[in-house]
């Protein structure tokens, strides 16, 4: 029996050793951690001085002393970021997530990952991550959404987020691209017809849909949202439209003229819209011409559009009706704004000048045409033309063989050219000459027709 205690009390003593001599000392335990600390410094010391991969080995290190170390995961992955190693970033990135998901700046990692390589696809599955931390990250999934092409999915975040945190210009253009395309401009005038109803003190949403509606041609649509408008907001700009519209048609003058110039000088309304305006007070105007003056204010809010000369288009209005003083007018305003076809802008000038039988100032104006454009037949042909009027047969004649040299492929101006020349060797006695270039005219007038 004592031998039995004996040989048990022994076997336990044994026990205890082998459990102390497996046991890790104190100070090793110290040791171990100094190390993990001071490898852990280190590669924040070269990442610091961008030495990216003296940090990795500092890292690799820390790692093999406490594996599985979300800190030191994350630091791996943001100096293989650094050296451009996009992979093994990433990975590691997405390593520390596994240990730590709360942490935020671990997802960043890994969007700074998909960011840099376009990889946009896997950016969204990250940044909706993202989202759950902090809502602002709507913003980077709407150009995400932009560089895949979901263009349904960027539109309904675009409407979502105008709606709580208000619009940006970036987001704009964002929708303005998307609308470019016909088959999701249905579900945007869907959507702020039902904003409309929602907030009908909302100005742009009814500007946001007359200019989709004008975009697309659809005048018609377009008034009737600017009578929406004005019934809903009185003071707007856009509300002066449908105002000037009711006041014309009651032939109220005054307040016509008055809200056309407000809308003429306001920046929010579409030129579309402007240009209509001024193109119903024209034929207003020319059926009340005591309010030509009102016109020619009118079109002086659009000198600096470079879209349409609208003075020289109001001159042609006036041209086609020969009535050449008011063309004139307009032809001239076109000239010094310096807009468009500045040749057939003066072409349209000496023609209207020619009709009026003013060859003095056809003349002149043709003297300087000649200086500025020496190559541009057509003004050598009215300065030899009105001369030819003045009976400076010389002038004429010296113009008209002049400008003949730059005459290419234009029978009609040829023609021209030649009967001239022969009204001018008529001028001066020599018939000879005249009947030479008369000749000339009838043959190409036969080859013409």
């Amino acid at each position: 029996m004592k031998k039995s205690a004996f040989i048990i009390l022994f076997l336990v003593l044994q026990c205890k050793a082998a459990l102390l001599w497996a046991q890790t000392e104190p100070e090793e335990i110290k040791l171990d951690t100094d190390q993990f600390q001071e490898f852990f410094y280190e590669s924040l010391l070269q990442k610091g001085i961008e030495n990216y991969d003296k940090a990795i080995v500092a890292l690799d290190k820390a790692d093999k002393l406490k594996p599985n170390d979300a800190s030191v995961y994350y630091e791996l992955g943001k100096n293989y970021l650094a050296l451009k190693e996009y992979k093994s970033a990433y990975n590691y990135f997405e390593n520390a997530t596994k240990i730590d998901p709360k942490n935020k700046w671990f997802w960043i990692g890994m969007y700074d990952v998909s960011y840099d390589t376009k990889n946009f696809n896997q950016g969204i599955a990250v940044i909706n991550k993202l989202i759950e931390f902090d809502p602002k990250y709507k913003e980077d999934l709407t150009s995400l959404y932009m560089g895949t092409n979901q263009f349904e999915k960027a539109l309904a975040l675009i409407q979502e987020l105008n709606e709580t945190i208000g619009k940006t210009d970036r987001r704009e253009l964002y929708k303005s691209q998307i609308l470019s395309e016909g088959k999701f401009q249905n579900n945007e005038i869907s959507n702020l017809e039902g904003l409309i109803v929602k907030n009908p003190q909302e100005e742009s949403n009814y500007i946001s849909l007359i200019f989709l509606y004008s975009k697309n041609n659809e005048e018609t649509k377009a008034f009737e949202t600017v009578k929406k408008l004005e019934k809903a907001i009185p003071n707007s700009d856009w509300a002066q439209v449908s105002l000037f519209k009711n006041y014309l048609d009651s032939n109220d003058a005054p307040k016509a003229i008055k809200a056309m110039n407000i809308v003429l000088a306001s920046a929010k309304i579409d030129s579309k819209i402007k240009h209509r305006i001024l193109n119903e007070f024209l034929i207003f105007s020319d059926k009340n011409p005591q309010y030509s003056p009102d016109l020619e204010k009118a079109v002086g809010y659009f000198e600096n559009d470079k879209t349409v000369d609208v003075a020289k288009e109001i001159g042609k209005f006036f041209h086609a009706k020969k009535q050449w003083e008011k063309a004139i007018i307009y032809y001239e305003k076109s000239v010094s704004n310096g807009v468009g076809d500045v040749v057939e802008t003066h072409l349209l000038l000496l023609q209207a000048h020619t009709e009026l039988k003013k060859f003095d100032a056809v003349v002149k104006k043709a003297l300087e045409l000649v200086e500025t454009f020496p190559t541009q037949p057509q003004f050598y042909y009215y300065a030899g033309l009105a001369n030819n009027q003045l009976q400076q047969f010389k002038k004429a004649k010296d113009f008209l063989e002049m400008g003949m040299d730059y005459v290419v492929e234009n029978k009609e101006l040829e023609i021209n050219f030649n009967i001239q020349i022969g009204e001018a060797y008529n001028g001066l006695g020599d018939f000879k000459k005249k009947d030479l270039f008369f000749a000339k005219a009838n043959q190409l007038l036969k080859e013409k027709k």
